[in-house]
């Protein structure tokens, strides 16, 4: 008898590890691993969460309507140009299966969303790799990855671990230079945070070209990573394809109401960007004085590369956060070597943070 397979690409593709979220021993961890947000959503997104509760029998509005609105009037956007989806994970997946096939190249920034290349693996296309040598994706490192058989470019600006973006006009050269066929997808997970005036998310490009998708989450700064919600602004072309694989009801209801209240609450989103900026400032100088080096960032985490000491390398100092209750991120294969990542926390936290690096790096 014939045994039952999975396609070859399927059985090449190691799963996905979430950030940990637990320690034996200790009831409440600082957890710091997944670059959630401390401070949680908005009060008008948890009232609109709950007030969904009693909804909950109905099946969610297919056409996503008033949360594409909010987006919308809140971006200043098209609302023929946005889709949204079980977070931008999902939306990222389904632009690789409509674009991306088995005969195809599709070329990922080294330090892009992790799932781009499990998608690509998927769909048993041939990933090439473009190496971020500063720790950003580079636009020169990219097109030289290009051939007749690339079909879609992906980067992440800001990009993770590193919490480095591409400059907008960096961006723009980025896709002056690949041919119309290329389907540039711009990852904008963290821009939400990013108040330097050379950066552009991707909106700018999707506004006035045909072939760049910007993907957005609420999972990060708003807070609502629970309820798998996210968006993405592209031409109307691009939208006709993916609603014809989007599954009928792929947002739920209650993300949907959250998501809306979270987005329009402009005051909420400034308090939110403003705790973690002063602390992404404060925190970079505390731990550059300590004497490790910290990776500049515009995110809402921050990347520590150690010494070479086995004394005060990467694996030690983890492993001292661990038994001060503090889960970090290491960095693994394929990332910057000899690092670590912390997302920004409460106030708190972050002290405990700074407090128990302070004592590591003065174990003799």
């Amino acid at each position: 008898m014939t045994q039952l397979t999975a396609r070859p690409g399927i059985l090449e593709i190691g799963a996905y590890k979430q950030g940990q979220s637990d320690l034996v021993g200790i009831k409440n961890p600082i957890k710091l691993s997944s670059n959630e947000s401390p401070l949680g959503p908005s009060p008008r997104a948890i009232a609109a969460y709950e007030e969904a509760a009693g909804e909950l029998f109905r099946y969610p509005d297919g056409s996503q309507h008033d949360l594409i609105g909010a987006i919308a009037k809140r971006f200043a956007l098209e609302e023929s140009k946005i889709i949204c989806g079980n977070g931008s994970d999902e939306l990222i997946q389904m632009l690789i299966r409509a674009y991306v096939g088995p005969d195809d190249e599709i070329i990922i920034s080294e330090q892009a969303f992790a799932m781009c290349r499990i998608h690509s693996m998927a769909q048993c296309a041939t990933i090439i790799t473009a190496l971020e040598p500063d720790l950003v994706p580079d636009v020169d490192h990219i097109l030289a990855c290009v051939t007749n058989k690339t079909r879609m470019v992906t980067i992440a600006t800001p990009n993770n671990p590193a919490g480095r973006y591409m400059p907008k006009d960096e961006l723009k050269r980025l896709h002056d230079n690949l041919p119309e066929n290329v389907l540039l997808l711009v990852d904008s997970a963290y821009a939400d945070y990013v108040e330097a005036e050379d950066y552009d998310s991707g909106l700018e490009l999707a506004k006035s070209t045909k072939n760049v998708v910007m993907t957005r989450t609420f999972s990060k700064l708003y807070g609502l990573s629970a309820l798998r919600i996210g968006w993405a602004y592209c031409d109307e072309s691009i939208i006709d394809i993916l609603q014809r694989i989007r599954t009928p009801f792929n947002t739920n209801a209650p993300a949907l109401a959250a998501a809306k209240e979270a987005v329009l609450d402009t005051g909420y989103e400034a308090m939110i960007r403003k705790h973690n900026n002063s602390w992404l400032v404060k925190m970079s100088k505390t731990l550059t004085d300590l004497g490790i080096e910290v990776i500049p960032s515009v995110a809402n985490f921050i990347l520590m590369r150690f010494s070479d000491d086995p004394r005060y390398n990467a694996q030690n100092a983890g492993d001292y956060l661990l038994s001060q209750g503090i889960i970090p991120r290491p960095v693994g294969a394929g990332g910057p070597a000899n690092c670590l990542r912390i997302t920004i926390g409460l106030d708190n936290e972050n002290e405990a943070v700074i407090t128990a690096l302070t004592d590591f790096m003065k174990k003799k």
